[in-house]
């Protein structure tokens, strides 16, 4: 049974409102001032109080001050008689829940009730309510989807659904969870269908290569002023998080998904998007800029050449400048030189969410701050709030640029490790291989056999890609249970999945 305490000098008066509200199964603790208010929640701990404001001796706002002081969590609504704007600031001042002018009806009270202690539970009763009756066309919407912009559909839905059930208590998380998989399985295959006539037949989607050609020109063809910031592993349920975060300095004038290329690693996609080539290409016409996997130097260590090498193929003149960012005393250093920028084309890349997720990896206590999804967005949430990167772009709005916001790939947390044998120079990523003689015993991966086909450069005349789908990840045979284990819940990207391909692309206007 909820507990109510009620602080009225009258109390006598309100005893209808108490029948009523002990009618409704709440027990009403009252009390005639506000020092045996103050005593009475720190007794019992009510759910909420009511505290008139004008009340003889220690008056209202003074009993708020130290119910807040000593009780911050318990719910405070304020009743007056009064309407004057000084005295309503200095009761919101003091974090009030709510406040209600007197006379009072009993709807209002219980409004009041229904707010503040069963809001959690009304949402989640009606959250789940929806959900389950969206299950069928979610499913629906899953087993129909035959190109990119209905599973583009697909996943806008299934994160925005995610988001609405993290914070509550739901019985629904399960069956979400089962229809995320679902839809990786069968993007999975929608993929394997595709990909290759992407590239063979003329026609594909918006990918990691059209970026700059399809977004960035047009606008630079029309005098802005442009942003673009690249955030290393940047999902789509991320930027749905810290959008609320940028509502009092940008408004979103449009949001796309796009489809990275494969394999989803920064080598591969980011150079794409910054040459406007798929990796093959690269390698042949800039072989100097292009990194093998064996190698051990920065596979992106020439972003800045390959930028202009895309401005020069297309023939423009557009002076540009380009950051990339690692720490965060950088970006505030960077910040600082923005405000003498000239350039209508700009371009910083962000590693910091690529920093989080590895970190979450290799340390116990972000394993232990991240343990699931929803926690992994708080963080990155709290991480976005008080990071150099949102005063960074803020200044940018305030200069008046346009932003766009973007990545080169998201990642998926995986959990199924799937067995693997390769030669000695097979690379490392969990989520793909290339390499020769790749022997893989799963039925769940997606193999390229001739990587030209699909713009790839082939380490060897005879090695092959084989990419992981849903959240499997692979492991070799030496060491397996242990590797197994260490990477099992980690985040990781480089193979086919909704998360790791269809990433976000938004637009920006300061306001």
């Amino acid at each position: 049974m909820n507990q109510i305490l009620w602080a009225d000098d009258e109390i006598d008066l309100l005893k209808p409102y108490i029948i009523y509200l002990q009618q409704k199964n709440y027990n009403v603790l009252t009390a005639t001032n506000g020092q045996d208010a103050i005593d009475l929640c720190h007794k019992e701990r009510p759910d909420i109080v009511f505290l008139d404001e004008n009340m003889p001796g220690l008056s209202g706002l003074e009993a708020l001050q130290e119910i807040k002081r000593l009780h911050p969590e318990i719910p405070v609504v304020m009743i007056t008689k009064s309407e004057e704007e000084r005295i309503m600031e200095q009761a919101i001042g003091e974090k009030i829940a709510d406040y209600l002018i007197k006379p009072v009806n009993p709807s209002q009270i219980l409004m009041c009730l229904k707010k503040h202690i069963h809001r959690r539970d009304i949402l989640s009763e009606h959250t789940n309510k929806s959900y389950r009756e969206e299950f069928g066309d979610i499913a629906y919407l899953i087993d129909t989807a035959r190109t990119i912009e209905e599973w583009q559909a697909v996943e806008r839905t299934l994160t925005r659904w995610e988001l609405e059930l993290q914070h509550i208590d739901s019985s629904m998380r399960e069956m979400l969870d089962m229809q995320r998989q679902q839809a990786n399985a069968a993007f999975a295959k929608f993929v394997q269908r595709n990909y290759e006539d992407w590239f063979t037949q003329g026609e594909r989607p918006m990918m990691s290569p059209d970026v700059f050609k399809r977004v960035l020109f047009p606008m630079l063809d029309r005098g802005e002023k442009v942003f673009l910031v690249v955030i290393d592993n940047f999902r789509y349920d991320q930027w749905k998080t810290i959008q609320p975060l940028l509502s009092d300095f940008l408004t979103v004038t449009d949001e796309q998904l796009y489809c990275s290329i494969l394999p989803t690693a920064t080598q591969y996609a980011r150079n794409a998007i910054f040459s406007g080539l798929m990796p093959l290409q690269i390698q042949q016409m800039y072989p100097q800029f292009w990194v093998e996997e064996e190698d051990e130097e920065g596979k992106n260590l020439c972003e800045r050449d390959l930028i202009e090498t895309q401005l020069q193929r297309f023939r423009r003149n557009d002076k540009f400048s380009y950051f990339k960012v690692n720490e965060s005393e950088f970006c505030e250093k960077i910040t600082r030189q923005f405000k003498g920028l000239q350039t209508p084309l700009n371009v910083v890349v962000l590693n910091f969410i690529d920093m989080l997720s590895h970190s979450r990896t290799e340390s116990k206590m972000m394993r232990e701050l991240a343990n699931d999804e929803a926690a992994y967005l708080s963080l990155t949430r709290s991480w976005f709030r008080h990071s150099p990167t949102y005063f960074m772009l803020r200044r940018i709005a305030e200069l008046g640029y346009r932003i766009v916001i973007t990545t080169d790939h998201g990642t998926v947390r995986v959990q199924n490790p799937v067995l693997i044998v390769g030669d000695k120079n097979t690379n490392t990523n969990l989520r793909y291989k290339v390499g020769k003689a790749l022997n893989c015993q799963s039925k769940n991966v997606f193999t390229i056999a001739d990587p030209k086909r699909v713009g790839l450069p082939s380490p060897n005349v005879s090695s092959s890609y084989i990419f992981c789908t849903g959240n499997d990840f692979f492991g070799y045979p030496n060491n397996f249970n242990y590797y197994a284990q260490y990477y099992r819940n980690t985040f990781q990207h480089g193979g086919i999945s909704l998360e790791e391909m269809l990433i976000p692309l938004i637009t920006l206007d300061p306001k």
